[in-house]
Formats: structure tokens, sequence, C-alpha cells
């Protein structure tokens, strides 16, 4: 069976709707709910020790795409997260596990906000099962060291991706 990552939120290949949408707090001229999709996955394979999950966007205007949600160390007997978990203030992450630095600066889920008048960006959330209990990473190790370690200790993966534009 082949790990498998799944949405109450939307299905692959939707428009991420104005609940996931970067709120005016950040500054980036979005008025959006900023909470993060309801995720469930299946399917892990023998020696997963934990997940982790992360929210990329390869389109945006940067030379290096943009992290916005990155979470490690979520123990391997959880298979979701609720609607909203990447919000740190509301206590919602199963224990153990650890949001950490994504490129707004700070741990947590940030929602699209693509450039106004820029084509479809697309929100690669990926979980990865991996065979460590816990990554050696703090919250505020960057999303490259985190991506750095996940190259070498992920035994399988699932991508949903939504899209955006505004």
């Amino acid at each position: 069976m082949a790990l498998v990552l799944t949405s109450e939120s939307f299905k692959e290949g939707d428009l991420l709707g104005p609940l996931h949408v970067l709120s005016e707090d950040y500054g980036f001229g979005c008025a959006g709910n900023n909470q993060s999709p309801q995720l469930s996955w299946s399917g892990a394979p023998a020696g997963t020790e934990s997940f982790a999950l992360t929210c990329f966007d390869p389109d945006a205007p940067t030379g290096s795409g943009f992290w916005h949600w990155v979470v490690a160390n979520i123990p391997a007997n959880v298979t979701s997260l609720a609607l909203g978990a990447g919000d740190p203030s509301k206590g919602l992450m199963p224990a153990g596990a650890l949001e950490v630095r994504t490129d707004f600066g700070k741990p947590g889920y940030g929602g699209p906000c693509a450039p106004q008048g820029d084509n479809f960006h697309r929100y690669i959330f990926t979980v990865h099962a991996v065979d460590l209990k816990a990554l050696p990473v703090t919250a505020d190790t960057s999303a490259a060291i985190v991506g750095f370690y996940l190259n070498f200790h992920t035994l399988a993966k699932s991508s949903l991706v939504g899209i955006f534009r505004r």
C-alpha cells in the first residue's frame, strides 16, 4: 500500500479558497482567514517513526520558491491534522509535533497570497514518512535544513496540490 495524502478542505488541483488564504496581518495584500487545511494520510511504510508535513510554492517570484508551512516530528500514530492546526496559538498540533520557521520568518501556517496579476501558483502539501522519531531541528530551523534531513530520512512521501491566483 502506498502513502496517500488527502484533504476534506480541497481536492487535487482545486483552487484554495478564502478560508486558507493569507490574512491581512502579514502585509502582503491578501485578506483571507489563514487557516491551514485539514489533511489526512494513510499507507505509511514499515519503519515509519514519525511524519513531516510541508507546504511549498515553487512558483513564488523568489528564485527559490516559498515555504508556507513546515511541521516535523509528527508522531507515527498520528494520521491527520485538523482544520486550523497550523495556527500555533490554537494548540491543535499533536503532542510532539514541531512547527518550524517558514519563509514568513516564523513557525506556523502562512496561506497562499500570490502577487496580484501573477499566474496561478501551486501550493504543494507533502507528507513524509520519516525513519526517525525526531529530526534534529528546532522551531527556528530553516525549511532548507528540514528539507536536507528529509532528503536522507524519508521512506515515502505523498503530495496534494492546491492552486491560487489573485
